[in-house]
């Protein structure tokens, strides 16, 4: 196989399942730039623009993020001090995952996030106040539906494993769903969801929403996306 072809069958299977249901996730990163501009706003309103030098992780969650600005001097920020960051995955994480960023991002409701950046294959971080091990701590977290996250926000978990996936050459690129969320309802702290804990959360998280509760007797992970959305959309 070519290398043209084979990038057109990365394309053609990471587009196939994402737009397999009407509003999805967008794609999730691990790896970002250190060259492309990374956006930061600070809690106190300040903006800073720099490239990534180093970040900090617990449980995969950024709790730190060092920035080296246009004076070329680095500086670190705690995922306390920040209340937002746009940055753009690097290498194979961007390619195998643009297509689905400019499918999803022309039919976005929500005016909050900078749709233009999600189409040059940014991701969107924020902080979120999680729940890890029983204990409450502050962490910037990677929202993935931003278009409908008004009710229920869900978060990359970037330790997730994936229930099944397709693979191309030996390289898998699409079909895996993650086996594990962060979800935050309303303003509440986010919990790691998995897959095996769905059902029994599925109350909590829907019960407001009785049409859902009503056609879905037994939740099925494979549509928890779809869910979110129609939770979205649920008078």
């Amino acid at each position: 196989m070519n290398a043209k072809s084979f990038i057109y069958l990365i394309f053609f299977f990471s587009g196939f399942s994402f737009s397999a249901i009407s509003q999805g996730f967008l794609p999730g990163a691990n790896t970002f730039s250190s060259s492309k501009t990374t956006y930061i706003t600070l809690v106190d309103g300040t903006e800073i623009e720099g490239t990534i030098e180093k970040i900090d992780r617990k449980k995969g969650l950024i709790e730190s993020i060092k920035i080296k600005g246009a004076d070329k001097k680095t500086k670190e920020y705690m995922a306390e001090d920040i209340q937002k960051m746009y940055a753009a995955p690097s290498g194979f994480d961007k390619i195998v995952k643009m297509d689905s960023y400019f499918s999803d991002a022309t039919k976005w409701k929500n005016d909050n996030y900078k749709k233009g950046l999600f189409e040059d294959g940014y991701v969107y971080f924020e902080q979120a106040p999680v729940i890890i091990k029983k204990e409450k701590t502050t962490m910037l977290m990677q929202l993935i539906n931003p278009s409908f996250s008004g009710k229920i926000k869900v978060y990359m978990d970037p330790w997730a494993g994936e229930t099944m996936s397709a693979s191309v050459g030996g390289i898998k690129v699409a079909g895996g769903q993650e086996a594990s969320y962060y979800i935050r309802k309303a303003d509440g702290e986010a919990f790691k969801l998995a897959k095996n804990d769905y059902k029994k959360e599925f109350p909590n998280l829907f019960g407001d929403c009785e049409k859902l509760t009503s056609e879905k007797k037994s939740p099925k992970w494979s549509e928890f996306e779809k869910t979110v959305f129609e939770h979205f959309n649920c008078d």
